[in-house]
């Protein structure tokens, strides 16, 4: 088998390409099938994207969930250019502190040919637009934490100076050789901190300082209004997640396909957990939003341990996460705070869970199925890893949720950045207040015609009912009756 390349430092680009004085490809030959690999997991993780759109939208009642669907794709756009810009250089440059990278690669300065720094069989190139996707699908599972109240604009801004300021700080913990996470060592296969602690925390951080939504006794409340929507988005998730803990091991090795395999076993028990915990609540019925969060809740419960633990260990992690988010229910209950979507719940708890089972369960055999790596855990006799797992948790957890609570209050008091909707806007609906002539599903035309004005997503006052202001009372139940109708 050929060898490795290795980086030069006195030739960080791998080569000089110019007028083809050297062949870049030449020091992968042999070695094309690792990269080949990962760019393909590279690109069905990009369909988490849309995914996590359809299901928030789903979830959503209709008359916000086009704002869900937006953001999803603006997310990911916003994100790529955060991580082009400097994201890519905080998170994963060679002369990182234990703590953040510098701006070594800033601007994509130097990312092209050289092996990569997660692995030498990986051209830099390939391993940044990889890992940006991870930076993306997190940032958009944060975005969650606005549901049905936060303006598009602000949420924008959020996700890149979260992206800048959290998630690239904990990545460089976690998966930066020079991070302290990863020295410690702490076990994060695929991202159970970076991506799925950090982003429930976060998630809940942002419902937090919005407030509680205005329900104002409407019996949608809290109802998906689309269960197809959030079947559909499952299973882009659930078909994506096969790249995400699979691509994670960065080669195309035996352990790389032991972690493909776990993630669709916890998947598949997660599934069974909640579906299992409905129908004992229920009486013996049924839930398919419940098999999707079931679904859901194993799959981030084994991010972390995909590539660690062996197969029914897997089967084990994904039903245990499951079946504790799912007796959750009245979480939000309990915190007294409105966090619509269980962002908090699926992915902050659910990612706890699996980084602490991931301590007890982890076996240097499955992890040395790359052929290099041993990571033991208390599987192994190593019981240290739990307490170690419990100080990724700990400290992931505490910046996470801080860090995000200070930046929303920052961008709260800038004047202009208004983080929620107005209260007329939000009894509407977002998608009325943001958007211009669309609507999901099929469109209501009579909200568009002549005797429903709609400006910017405000309707105005028909005659006889005094002019357009924000506080009038007949105006806030025509608006009740115009949201309940779009509802229906």
């Amino acid at each position: 088998m050929a060898e490795a390349p290795t980086f030069d430092p006195a030739h960080p680009w791998g080569g000089n390409s110019r007028n083809a004085t050297v062949d870049v490809n030449a020091q992968y030959a042999g070695l094309e099938f690792h990269y080949t690999y990962l760019i393909f997991c590279g690109f069905i993780v990009w369909l988490i994207i849309p995914g996590i759109g359809l299901l928030y939208g789903g979830l959503a009642r209709r008359k916000s969930s086009l704002s869900l669907l937006f953001q999803s794709l603006m997310v990911a756009a916003v994100t790529t250019f955060q991580w082009m810009f400097w994201g890519y250089s905080l998170a994963y440059s060679r002369t990182a502190n234990a703590f953040i990278g510098d701006l070594a690669n800033f601007g994509m300065m130097k990312v092209q040919a050289a092996p990569s720094p997660g692995s030498a069989v990986i051209p830099e190139i390939v391993f940044c637009l990889y890992q940006m996707l991870f930076c993306a699908c997190t940032v958009q599972i944060v975005i969650g934490g606005s549901f049905e109240r936060g303006r598009i604009i602000p949420s924008l801004v959020f996700g890149f100076w979260w992206a800048t300021i959290v998630y690239c700080p904990i990545a460089c913990w976690t998966w930066n050789s020079n991070g302290w996470l990863y020295n410690l060592p702490s076990l994060d296969f695929a991202g159970g901190g970076p991506v799925h602690i950090a982003s429930g925390w976060a998630a809940l951080a942002y419902a937090f300082v919005l407030g509680k939504r205005k329900t104002k006794g409407e019996k949608s409340h809290g109802k998906p209004h689309n269960t197809t929507l959030v079947f559909l988005g499952t299973v882009l998730i659930w078909f994506g997640w096969f790249g995400f803990n699979g691509g994670s091991a960065l080669n195309a090795s035996v352990r790389a396909m032991y972690a493909a395999f776990n993630t669709n076993t916890a998947a598949s028990t997660g599934a069974i957990g909640w579906v299992l915990v409905d129908y004992i609540r229920t009486g013996g019925k049924f839930s398919v939003v419940g098999a999707c969060e079931g679904a859901i809740a194993g799959l981030v419960g084994i991010t972390p341990a995909a590539g660690y633990v062996s197969c029914w260990p897997a089967a084990l992690i994904g039903f245990l996460t499951a079946v504790v988010c799912a007796c959750l229910q009245n979480l939000n209950d309990w915190l007294r705070i409105d966090e619509g979507l269980y962002v908090f719940k699926l992915h902050g708890i659910g990612g706890m869970i699996g980084s602490f089972l991931t301590g007890i369960f982890a076996d240097s055999a499955i992890s040395a199925l790359d052929g290099v790596t041993l990571a033991p855990g208390g599987w192994n006799g190593n019981g240290i890893q739990v307490g170690k797992q419990f100080a990724e948790i700990c400290a992931i957890s505490a910046y996470s949720f801080v860090v995000s609570c200070i930046l929303l209050m920052i961008l709260k008091y800038i004047p202009g950045m208004h983080l929620r909707v107005s209260e007329e806007a939000e009894m509407h609906g977002l998608d009325l207040d943001q958007f211009f002539d669309e609507q999901i599903g099929e469109a209501d035309w009579e909200m568009w015609s002549k005797e429903h004005p709609v400006t910017h997503g405000i309707a105005l006052a028909r005659s006889g009912e005094g002019e357009h202001s924000g506080g009038s009372s007949m105006e806030r139940e025509t608006v009740q009756a115009e949201s309940k109708k779009t509802d229906a």
